[in-house]
């Protein structure tokens, strides 16, 4: 037998929503979409599932009648004709139309195939487009396994095309669900009582937020005082539900962030490299401590050697850990990196790289250049190509091409010997290259003409 189970998607506000200070909506717009495929006339335990399914709902539209910040909104699959993988909005939002959805609940027939991904898809237009709301979908099925593969790419697409949207599964039996994993979390239920329940609980749910307290510690366990930014990602889909900037008081106090209890978290916190925690869930009825060790230390590069008359030049420097590009600074400029060894590339001319640099928590590691030495250079008459190269034991390292376009350059360039090869733009023969070799000192000016 085909398992009964309920998808439940939160759709709010936007794909960077703000996890802390959120303003709570005006007003829950709860769309329902029942599947009516021929399978919803197999039997449960008590009657068929469409029978128990209506007898759920009714009664759930009994309670929330009362609710007036609450618009309810009916769409079915699976019902219009026999065999036949069609939806239809039955009964749109609207104010006292608890009465409307009750009517169409009673005389559903279920006669066709089923096609929750489609109706999850024209969904998203069945949400008026005005006033503010916090929008929920519930989707009641028997089964997703033989119709419905693609619904966890659906779902995805879904809350990337500019809403959130988070899925819950209600599984009837306990046994495995093939798209259960992708299309949300799963909650089992064994019984049919445990029906009605498992549905209030999740709509309560929707409307809380769990309090958590991100911590990051030194250490020596003691609170750390920085600031760094914070996603919050949707476990099963990867799509971003929360971004906020980490920071404490002046009393060195966290703030407290405002999360979805329904949700399954993975977390990144942007240092360098990120540190990431995976597959956290948050409770209503308490404090959640996320505590995150932090071993950080500084890393400075600045220039060594005499002040040259001209100003020094701003150059960046480049931070790789394991061949992946981790951060960006420039000369002088203090960058904080998590504890380890790091490749340091100072993009001079040529390239100076550090390899192996170990930065340490709560230190702080200077590395130094030589001040680089400048080449005023002056071409002969004519468009020339050309590249510099400096020479060291016994081979060549790229340094620079020349601008061909240009009578005369101004290079700074890292203390050293170079071969300097100038090719004009009308020789055909290789005799026609000209070469030069020079000794760049730094701070000194070394002028070169043809």
């Amino acid at each position: 037998m085909r398992r009964l189970f309920i998808v439940l998607l939160l759709v709010v506000g936007g794909p960077w929503s703000v996890a802390s200070g959120q303003r709570t909506p005006e007003k829950t717009r709860l769309l329902l979409i029942v599947d009516c495929s021929n399978s919803m006339w197999d039997h449960w335990q008590s009657n068929a599932k469409i029978k128990v399914t209506q007898q759920v709902l009714l009664s759930f539209l009994d309670s929330i009648s009362s609710q007036h910040d609450v618009d309810v909104a009916l769409r079915v699959f699976g019902h219009v004709n026999k065999n036949q993988f069609s939806t239809r909005l039955e009964v749109p939002f609207g104010e006292d139309n608890i009465y409307q959805l009750q009517s169409k609940i009673k005389t559903l027939v279920p006669q066709g195939g089923c096609t929750a991904a489609t109706a999850l898809t024209d969904a998203l237009s069945d949400f008026p487009a005005t006033g503010s709301s916090r929008n929920l979908i519930l989707i009641i099925t028997d089964g997703m396994d033989d119709c419905d593969a693609e619904i966890c790419d659906v779902a995805r697409q879904v809350q990337l095309s500019g809403v959130v949207v988070q899925t819950f599964v209600l599984g009837i039996g306990g046994g495995a669900f093939s798209h259960a994993d992708c299309a949300g979390s799963l909650f089992l239920v064994p019984h049919e009582e445990e029906y009605a329940k498992t549905m209030y609980d999740i709509f309560h749910l929707s409307g809380k937020k769990a309090k958590v307290v991100l911590r990051m510690l030194d250490g020596d366990g003691e609170l750390y005082e920085a600031e760094h930014p914070v996603a919050f990602y949707d476990h099963r889909t990867g799509v971003i539900r929360h971004s906020t900037i980490y920071s404490v008081d002046g009393k060195l106090k966290p703030d407290t962030l405002l999360m979805d209890p329904l949700v399954t978290y993975d977390m990144a916190v942007f240092t360098h490299p990120p540190l990431r925690r995976e597959a956290m869930q948050f409770s209503i009825d308490r404090s959640n401590n996320v505590d995150i060790t932090v071993s950080e230390g500084t890393l400075k590069v600045q220039y060594s050697g005499k002040r040259p008359q001209w100003s020094q030049p701003n150059v960046d420097v480049i931070v790789r850990r394991e061949g992946e590009r981790m951060a960006a600074q420039e000369v002088g400029e203090v960058g904080q990196y998590l504890a380890g060894r790091y490749d340091v590339e100072v993009q001079t001319l040529p390239v100076t790289t550090l390899r192996g640099v170990e930065v340490r928590g709560n230190a702080a590691t200077e590395l130094s250049v030589p001040m680089p030495g400048m080449l005023v250079l002056s071409k002969p008459k004519g468009i020339t190509t050309g590249a510099i190269f400096r020479l060291r034991d016994g081979q060549v390292e790229f340094a620079t091409d020349l601008n061909p376009s240009t009578a005369g350059e101004r290079l700074l360039l890292q203390p050293g010997q170079y071969e300097l090869v100038l090719h004009p733009q009308n020789a055909t023969k290789y005799d026609k290259v000209q070469t030069k070799r020079f000794v760049i000192e730094s701070s000194q000016t070394t002028k070169i003409q043809f």
